[in-house]
């Protein structure tokens, strides 16, 4: 990789964490699948266009991205090796060619200057240790009038997995779910944060509107409450309590899920994101 910035997530997400969503990227793709449709027709993608695919992680998005530019390509980009690495072994798997994965920093990645005529992401982009020069290297890496479109978390009390975390209270140390201007899950989710960041980094046009979908978290109440305790922050939580403490905290989450256990058995979620869409002016092509 080139030189990374953001240490933390970069150890984050090559350790623990990456192998977990890397293991379980299908299950993943169940929770956040519903906003693909969504994210990649705001992004305009043309039968020869070239997309990068920020925070990409084991690529679903990208191959999607891909699959609308018969004639063109798709890129994504990561912090994480082993979510690359199914990535690229998926690609290869569903024969998916014209696509390829790069590990690194979108802060301080050598992008090509316009090399790409849009940029996406999914849940990618709220973890940048400095926003405004993350969203300026991407605008570089775009052609002048090129499009970028990302989904981030909106409001906490808008998300249904985070009621879910949030019924461990009282048997786990659970604290807050970020603010809004921090670095974190919830760092875009105030508008005009959103707004601020993309302008200062040089984007015009830009759109925020809010976006719900279903995602699908587990075949019933038990298995969506031991894949929520699987996940990092849910690992980290039991690990500060005693055997007893994880026992009631796992009988009080499934509780709470088995009212979101549809017809067929399986939880859902609902998750609140804003679809954002911005593009880089051609009058600024040269400034930047």
């Amino acid at each position: 990789m080139q030189d990374i910035v953001n240490t933390e997530q970069a150890q984050a997400w090559n350790g623990p964490e990456g192998v977990h969503w890397a293991r379980n990227q299908d299950r993943w793709n169940a929770v956040n699948e519903g906003f693909n449709t969504p994210l990649l027709d705001a992004a305009g993608i043309t039968a020869d266009g070239r997309t990068l695919d920020i925070g990409c992680g084991s690529g679903q998005t990208t191959r999607l991205a891909a699959l609308r530019a018969p004639r063109g390509r798709a890129t994504g980009l990561d912090l994480s090796g082993p979510m690359l690495a199914e990535a690229r072994g998926r690609a290869e798997g569903e024969g998916v060619g014209n696509v390829s994965f790069v590990q690194g920093d979108a802060q301080t990645h050598p992008f090509e200057p316009g090399s790409f005529d849009s940029a996406i992401s999914r849940y990618g982009v709220m973890f940048f240790a400095d926003p405004v020069a993350a969203f300026g290297a991407i605008g570089r890496s775009l052609r002048p009038g090129g499009r970028l479109a990302f989904v981030c978390p909106a409001d906490v009390a808008l998300n249904e997995w985070v009621a879910a975390m949030a019924s461990l209270r009282g048997f786990l140390p659970v604290g807050d779910f970020g603010q809004p201007g921090l670095p974190g899950m919830f760092s875009l989710a105030a508008p005009d944060r959103i707004r601020e960041v993309l302008a200062a980094a040089g984007f015009a046009a830009i759109t925020v509107n809010r976006a719900q979908a279903y995602g699908t978290w587990g075949a019933g109440a038990e298995d969506a409450a031991d894949f929520l305790l699987g996940t990092g922050p849910g690992r980290h939580l039991m690990q500060q309590a005693d055997a007893a403490s994880r026992t009631r905290a796992r009988d009080a989450l499934t509780d709470h899920l088995r009212a979101h256990e549809a017809a067929d058995g399986t939880v859902r979620l609902r998750s609140t994101s804003w679809l954002v869409t911005a593009d880089r002016p051609a009058a600024l092509a040269d400034r930047r």
